[in-house]
């Protein structure tokens, strides 16, 4: 009799080591899940715009754009470049840019910091990397105008309005 004591109170402790187990696997398995939910894919942006400005050692431009990315976050902004260098003109332009990977539109807005080299008569193009912190911003573009120079300063976004949401 004893021995068939001893086999149910070993076949008890199985029972509930085999339980702990799978929920200890259940509870891990869960946590790992969560912290992926976490983890969405980083949201990529793209902006189109239209700025109009002029320089003559002082440069200032401004326009307004549309920022769209792939989260279904969108925002309407308006765009301000400021700075100075050498350089003389007028123009306007249109044109996209490409950010980085960010978590959250919110993250686009600010101060990039601007620096470049630019030549057009009549037909003017432009291409930069600008720069945030950890963001940054590639832009391209094309209009017209005349400008010539070496500028350094800022290029700012900021949201016109309520930002679209998820």
């Amino acid at each position: 009799m004893e021995v068939q004591i001893n086999m149910t109170c070993v076949k008890r402790r199985k029972r509930l080591f085999v339980a702990a187990l799978i929920s200890a696997l259940v509870l891990i398995c869960s946590v790992a899940g969560n912290e992926g939910a976490e983890k969405a894919d980083p949201t990529k942006c793209k902006m189109k715009f239209n700025v109009q400005g002029w320089s003559a050692f002082y440069e200032t431009a401004s326009g307004s754009g549309t920022i769209r990315c792939n989260n279904g976050q969108s925002a309407q902004v308006r765009i301000r470049v400021k700075g100075g260098g050498l350089t003389a003109g007028k123009s306007s332009l249109s044109g996209h840019g490409t950010f980085s990977e960010v978590s959250d539109i919110k993250e686009l807005f600010g101060a990039y910091a601007d620096a470049g080299v630019h030549a057009g008569v009549v037909k003017s193009a432009d291409a930069q990397v600008l720069t945030k912190g950890s963001v940054s911003l590639a832009v391209a573009a094309t209009g017209r105008g005349f400008d010539l120079g070496i500028a350094f300063g800022k290029f700012t976004i900021k949201p016109v309005g309520k930002t679209g949401t998820k």
